[in-house]
């Protein structure tokens, strides 16, 4: 695959004052991580002619898919659909936020969408969905979200020293200005009487019929009225 190695190597070492004024140049938003911002730039400067839907991933050849994740600067090994799952994630994710830790909070219409990108079964309740999502996330781990420490520390590898400096310039000034990183989130303090989310109560309802066959048909009765009014117990 053909790229411009000289801007790739810029994106790979670049800092987000610089990617984010970038991406301000090239109309694209700059919001995000550094890495959001970096596999932004990539997708539009290096790989613009590539398309990178999820129905576009889904039409690549195993090799095709490796290649591109190589440009991303991330992990491209593994199957052809570990390889469908990687991209897809990068592409529409921030890895420090899309966690196996979040996933509770994910409703079920969510986790379906997410069951159906990421190539999984969608049936099953809401928890269920939750341990599907989160096998992916798991053997996942560390093979998605943040190039390789080599790239961000030293660029591409075997790229001419006179075409480093030629594109290096925006790198420099950048660590002149100082390194921005995204500030850490503040710490909320629990908030009683907020809304219970949408999530807790799908699990509430689909806890009160869990084996619900094996009761006598009085308490069954009596499980399916509660089931049926979780939103109202919720509000008392």
């Amino acid at each position: 695959m053909k790229v411009d190695r000289v801007l790739l190597d810029a994106l790979y070492r670049g800092r987000l004052v610089g990617l984010r004024t970038r991406a301000e140049e090239a109309g694209l938003s700059k919001s995000g991580s550094v890495e959001v911002v970096r596999a932004r730039l990539i997708q539009h400067h290096i790989l613009g002619d590539s398309d990178l839907s999820w129905e576009g991933i889904q039409s690549m050849s195993h090799k095709e898919i490796g290649e591109v994740l190589k440009v991303f600067g991330i992990k491209s090994s593994g199957s052809h659909k570990e390889r469908r799952q990687r991209l897809w994630l990068h592409l529409n994710f921030d890895s420090r936020r899309m966690t196996v830790e979040r996933l509770v909070e994910v409703d079920r219409d969510r986790l379906h969408k997410l069951c159906r990108r990421l190539e999984l079964e969608r049936t099953g309740n809401r928890m269920v969905l939750v341990g599907r999502v989160a096998g992916v996330l798991t053997s996942q781990a560390n093979g998605w979200g943040r190039i390789k420490r080599s790239l961000w520390r030293s660029g591409i590898p075997d790229l001419p020293m006179g075409e480093i400096e030629a594109g290096a310039e925006d790198v420099v000034e950048e660590v002149e200005i100082g390194l921005e990183e995204m500030p850490a989130e503040p710490k909320e303090e629990p908030d009683f009487q907020q809304s219970t989310s949408d999530a807790v109560l799908e699990d509430a309802s689909d806890a009160l019929v869990f084996e619900l066959d094996k009761v006598e048909s009085s308490v069954q009765g009596a499980l399916l009225t509660i089931q049926a009014r979780v939103e109202d117990l919720e509000r008392m």
